[in-house]
């Protein structure tokens, strides 16, 4: 069972950074795709960014394109979620993920989950 422990996130103005990192309890965390997933109150979890077991390849929803990127660190068994340019839209929880499949954008792809944390982007 991989379990996932997430950092980073807090309050920040618009136009400001972030970055959020989710640490991997496993060796095997080589071996799975990452995703970023977010949900904002009374809304459905939404994707927001994955990439390859070795970080080589990555996707983007098109509302972070240009502005966030995702990349691990796999002797760290970390993958981070940098996000720049933040914007009010952004304010969610922001959830860590981790499949056995890349390509997937859909949450329940998904088999392992962080815990959450929070982003707050004020105007």
């Amino acid at each position: 069972q991989v379990q996932l422990a997430q950092s980073g996130g807090g309050l920040v103005q618009a136009g400001g950074s972030l970055r959020l990192s989710c640490a991997a309890s496993e060796r095997t965390f080589s071996t799975y795709a990452m995703g970023w997933f977010r949900q904002a109150p009374g809304k459905e979890r939404e994707f927001v960014a994955a990439c390859i077991w070795s970080g080589g390849r990555t996707s983007y929803a098109a509302s972070v394109l240009g502005r966030f990127t995702i990349s691990r660190d796999n002797a760290k068994n970390t993958v981070y979620l940098q996000m720049n340019r933040l914007k009010p839209e952004d304010t969610a929880v922001y959830y860590c993920a981790a499949s056995s499949v890349y390509g997937n954008t859909n949450a329940p792809a998904y088999q392992h989950w962080g815990q959450g944390t929070q982003v707050t982007v004020s105007s």
